[in-house]
């Protein structure tokens, strides 16, 4: 407990119970009502007493550490996309078919969980929750310490490893949905913000690092270190675990909005913007999986692990550049509208994604670098433009007389569209794969992608800047 927060501590058996609810009719400004198992039970941000006094620094704290927690959530989600490059350099006979599904299988089954995890924050409590979501990023962890020094390890349970790091992708769902229950309206949208930047950037820190730490602990040896991959992050996990044990909260007002969800999924714009953003954040997670490997197979002058190493350790400035100008999109959207923004994100990625194709032949990877760092900035100016849509559009686009109304659809249209989205991840590396065995290249592959950009922005003008619709005169 931080002594420099006043606490009342009260026994609990539950957040509902009779005690509980006449100690929240107190609700005291000064101090925060703890019960048992760190469940605050008088939590009041929108009162400015209570927030500038055991609010605000509650709530930073509880931001703090659930970045962390996310932060090696994505991490381990991205593992696979880095690590799998140097499995052939270490004994292991894949396929290049195999290959990308071990980059596809933890995209595949970060999205899926997504849903269920953001329901876990109302279910037991954000800081139990936490706990537990990040003890699970032990079993993909230490799994990889424990196989990837043996090269007869089966081609399942190395898919079984690389799905078991989808656990990492979930992690997003329920550190969002825990972070929004904590701040005040005025400033959630930046609290919020900072927790999605935090947690893409574990993508980038785990593609920089991985190549570092399994050269680095190779000893001399003239094979990479892959268990190192797993072993790494193991204390981080554990010192994650501990803190949000040692200093987070559960909020007893958390409630499920089950109602909210089911409305949201009826209405027409949660899967047209769930599209768009299948192309943005989906593009982003997609090419951040398997960008590594298209470096390991499109330069295979790289051929010892030093020389494969460094290179990947560039890969890192992809997700990174993407993570950065996230926000950038957000505040631009915020200026000149966020259907104006997406729309020319999506036609600039189009033009870079043909330009990767024609410039394959001049073998050259500073311009294949560049080209990626160009479309990795484009999914992140995206990803922030096509997000801030969701609120304005639910509100121009909800009967005003919904019971639901539009503020909750809002909020259960932003977990399902981050989850649907995150499948892009998934089918990114799944559509190169096809591309390459039926074509020997992934020329066709990115022609596709270069389509569907168009074909995106397209949908994203038809919608929601056609003259003449509410929504273009809304500026959304």
């Amino acid at each position: 407990m931080n002594p420099q927060i006043p606490t009342t501590e009260a026994p609990r058996t539950s957040p509902t119970t009779e005690a509980a609810a006449e100690t929240r009719a107190a609700a005291p400004t000064d101090r925060l009502v703890v019960e048992d198992g760190r469940w605050i039970t008088n939590w009041q941000p929108e009162n400015s007493e209570f927030w500038e006094g055991p609010g605000r620094p509650t709530a930073r704290r509880n931001l703090i550490w659930s970045v962390f927690c996310e932060f090696l959530g994505f991490a381990v989600w991205q593992l696979w996309s880095v690590t799998v490059v140097f499995l052939p350099l270490v004994g292991f006979d894949l396929t290049t078919s195999e290959q990308f599904w071990l980059v596809s299988l933890p995209p595949l089954v970060g999205a899926t969980l997504r849903v269920p995890y953001s329901f876990m924050v109302a279910m037991i409590g954000g800081r139990n929750w936490t706990i537990i979501s990040a003890l699970l990023l032990l079993i993909p962890t230490i799994a990889m310490a424990l196989t990837l020094g043996n090269p007869e390890t089966p081609t399942w349970a190395l898919f079984a490893i690389a799905a078991a790091a989808g656990f990492g992708g979930g992690n997003f769902s329920s550190s969002m949905a825990n972070i929004t229950y904590f701040y005040p309206a005025k400033e959630k949208g930046a609290a919020l913000g900072v927790n999605a930047a935090g947690g893409n950037l574990g993508v980038a820190v785990a593609q920089f690092t991985v190549p570092i730490v399994v050269t680095a602990f190779a000893f001399g040896a003239l094979q990479p270190n892959l268990p190192a991959a797993g072993l790494f992050w193991i204390p981080f996990i554990l010192l994650a675990a501990w803190g949000a044990r040692k200093y987070m909260h559960n909020l007893s007002h958390a409630k499920n909005d089950i109602k909210g969800s089911l409305s949201a999924l009826k209405e027409k714009h949660l899967w047209i913007i769930s599209l768009i953003y299948i192309g943005t954040f989906g593009s982003f997670m997609g090419f951040g999986s398997v960008f590594p490997t298209l470096i390991n197979i499109q330069f295979p002058e790289f051929s010892s692990f030093q020389l494969l190493g460094a290179a990947l350790s560039l890969a890192f400035l992809g997700p990174l550049v993407g993570s950065l100008a996230r926000p950038f999109g957000g505040k631009l959207a915020d200026r000149i509208g966020g259907a104006r923004v997406t729309i020319a994100s999506f036609l600039a990625m189009a033009g870079i994604t043909a330009a990767v194709v024609l410039t394959l032949s001049m073998a050259n990877f500073w311009i294949y670098l560049l080209l990626f760092l160009a479309l990795f900035t484009l999914t992140g100016v995206a990803n922030g433009s096509s997000y801030r849509m969701i609120p304005v559009v639910f509100k121009l686009s909800v009967d005003p007389a919904d019971r639901v109304g539009h503020e909750r659809k809002a909020s259960s249209a932003l977990g399902l569209i981050g989850a649907i989205g995150a499948y892009g991840g998934f089918a990114i590396p799944q559509i190169l794969r096809i591309s390459n065995e039926s074509t020997g290249s992934f020329d066709t592959a990115f022609w596709v992608f270069a389509a569907c950009y168009v074909a995106l922005a397209g949908l994203t003008w038809a919608v929601y800047m056609r003259p003449g619709t509410v929504f273009a005169r809304a500026n959304v």
